[in-house]
């Protein structure tokens, strides 16, 4: 029995459902209105029987309504397209009442003229001290670009197939492809962050196949940032479509909760539902959360949780360097909720840390494997390095690899500016 089942039918009169909605009022997230009229995803809040009690600008701009057509007047499942309505009051419905809240799920608005908009939808059911549920708080992110991306995959897909019938353009036409489709799977450039210097690379082990791995860092306002680095198992279209997923699943998940570990929960929900069966796809993931420094510090707190991914490298003011192990964490996607690894560190001025992915370890090198201790070595030689010399060092070690590199490689470092040493002042003769 859906949430909107288990109570009585809302009254029927505009004032009487207006003033179900602000007996409520006091429930509602108390944020900054701005913040919330103008967030980059929608937010919606809806009485127990599904009548909508709050909608923020950003929806009703994607919509097309007014805010008086909608609050008080109409429910979530209106807003929904027939089959949208059928999947809410078979499943999302159902599994909202038992679990008290549901992520990620892919699902269908109708906006006033009829439009469809594809969305993730988010919802947790909010209660008083009591226990008892009032509403329920709902986040949508509009996933038009991911629907795109997939769209365009498919016909990428397809085109590759037959440019290879081509055998004088079918060699250069797919590395074409796969070289657009790559880049669309990676931001195309990192945000500033004030007060910390970023970069990244992305290391192709083959023109010929689209690869798995995936970086991002984004923002979350409030002096917040999101960053991520993973792993998509296997290599092609449906690698690549996994990755897509993943990346974002991640963004809507960090935009509901901003906690790593419940960000990789909602991602392994969303691929343990998707590809549970004959065709598993998963993937190692590490995910981080900056807390911007505060106006006496230039340093960064940091939260990582990992999911199966190698540990991330920390080369110090100080000249050494260190991994910082998420130990116990698992793949994300196999289980339906596995065990993940959060730690806590610091990033002072002069620190850096770098991410990667294991085509780096993995390389073959003249005398076996290059392995973890390697790598280590050679960041000790490094620090203190700042992102972009980092990135610039790990990224001629893997051309050095030529052909011992089997597996695409992506990494991403962020480091904290050193602080200024002042020369001291001769003294006079």
């Amino acid at each position: 029995m859906s949430p909107e089942r288990a109570h009585p039918p809302p009254a029927t009169t505009p004032d009487a459902l207006e003033q179900q909605a602000a007996a409520v009022a006091p429930l509602l997230e108390d944020s900054p209105e701005d913040l919330y009229e103008n967030a980059p995803c929608g937010y919606l809040s809806t009485l127990m029987n599904g009548t909508l009690a709050k909608v923020n600008g950003t929806l009703l701009s994607w919509l097309g309504y007014h805010r008086e057509e909608l609050v008080g007047r109409r429910r979530f499942a209106d807003l929904l397209t027939i089959g949208g309505k059928l999947y809410h009051e078979t499943h999302f419905a159902p599994l909202l009442q038992m679990q008290g809240e549901v992520h990620g799920i892919a699902m269908e608005l109708k906006a006033k003229d009829g439009a469809r908009l594809p969305v993730l939808v988010t919802s947790v059911v909010k209660t008083d001290a009591a226990g008892e549920p009032k509403l329920i708080r709902t986040t949508v992110t509009d996933a038009r670009g991911r629907r795109a991306y997939e769209q365009e995959l498919l016909r990428a897909r397809r085109a590759a197939e037959e440019a290879h019938r081509e055998a004088e353009r079918s060699r250069e036409h797919l590395h074409e492809v796969v070289a657009v489709l790559q880049r669309s799977l990676l931001p195309p450039s990192l945000p500033p962050v004030p007060g910390l210097e970023t970069a990244a690379h992305y290391h192709t082990a083959s023109p010929d196949h689209l690869g798995g791995d995936f970086y991002d860092l984004f923002s979350l306002g409030g002096g917040r940032w999101a960053f991520c680095l993973g792993d998509v198992c296997g290599k092609g279209p449906e690698a690549a479509a996994v990755t897509s997923l993943a990346r974002y699943t991640l963004r809507a998940a960090a935009m509901n909760d901003a906690d790593p570990e419940a960000v990789l929960q909602t991602l392994n929900s969303v691929l343990y539902e998707r590809y549970a069966g004959d065709d598993p796809r998963y993937c190692t993931v590490v995910f981080g959360l900056l807390e911007a420094p505060g106006p006496d510090d230039a340093g960064f707190d940091i939260t990582l949780a990992g999911g199966g991914h190698p540990p991330a490298l920390l080369l110090r003011d100080d000249g050494t360097a260190d991994f910082v192990h998420t130990p116990g964490g698992v793949l994300i996607g196999i289980l339906p909720r596995p065990p993940l690894a959060v730690i806590h560190t610091r990033l002072e001025p002069g620190d850096t840390l770098v991410l990667y992915t294991d085509g780096l370890t993995e390389a073959r090198t003249p005398t076996g494997r290059y392995g973890d201790e390697r790598l280590l070595a050679h960041a000790a030689d490094l620090a203190p390095s700042g992102a972009e010399p980092t990135v610039k060092a790990l990224t001629d070690l893997l051309e050095s690899f030529g052909a011992g590199l089997d597996d695409d490689t992506a990494i991403l470092a962020l480091g904290v500016p050193a602080r200024a040493h002042e020369n001291p002042t001769s003294s006079p003769c």
